[in-house]
């Protein structure tokens, strides 16, 4: 299981845990072996990450009860944020669910803001930056794709061009100007006639012997 060979070197490792969190079904199928990492994860980030030594773990309330730092953290995100919560005044529906009185209100917003508030603080911002630069990638992307899309458009323009252009009955290694004014000249030109210049060869030598002889 993945889920137990997990530790915590960098914060992205917290971001994976909290990532799985959001799965409500793997939750309650590894919920045993979830609250343990989960402790596991305050501790580095408050230790490693804050330098934080005074915060003891487990945690617990009056009467040595012991207060689920996952509960308390699942709780507060069902309702929607710490900010929320204290707002509306809901503490006293957290402190319910986690199973504990209404004289413990105050202990699970103090909990809370000593725990978990600034490790969701921070898995926030590395939430919204992944989103960005998943964005940014994408974008990049498409922007490779539409150009490389614009170069075959053209590609294949130019080759239909250069087709229709070999299309033509006659072809004259010779032309070189690629443009109208070219093309017009060279459809007005007429195919050299070989038969006809051989002949004109051999009348000119006819000639030069006929002369020759003339003067011997």
């Amino acid at each position: 299981m993945i889920l137990k060979a997990m530790s915590f070197n960098e914060f992205q490792d917290c971001k994976a845990l909290l990532d799985m969190l959001d799965d409500d079904g793997y939750v309650r199928k590894y919920k045993f072996f979830i609250e343990k990492k989960f402790e596991e994860m305050i501790d580095w980030f408050l230790k490693v990450k804050l330098e934080i030594n005074t915060r003891p773990l487990p945690a617990y309330a009056e009467n040595n009860r012991k207060v689920s730092l996952l509960d308390l953290y699942l709780a507060v995100k069902r309702e929607g944020c710490h900010r929320r919560v204290t707002g509306n005044h809901m503490w006293a529906v957290i402190s319910k669910y986690m199973g504990l009185d209404y004289n413990d209100v105050e202990l699970m917003r103090l909990m809370y803001a000593m725990y978990l508030d600034v490790l969701v603080y921070y898995y926030k911002i590395k939430s919204t930056q992944q989103v960005a630069a998943e964005k940014e990638i994408n974008e990049d992307v498409g922007d490779k794709r539409r150009t490389r899309s614009m170069e075959m458009d053209e590609g294949t323009s130019v080759q239909s061009c250069a087709e229709r252009g070999g299309a033509t009955d006659e072809h004259y290694a010779f032309f070189a100007r690629n443009d109208w004014y070219g093309l017009k000249r060279l459809k007005q030109r007429k195919k050299f006639d070989f038969k006809r210049a051989e002949n004109a060869v051999n009348e000119a030598n006819d000639s030069v012997l006929k002369h020759s002889r003339k003067g011997n």
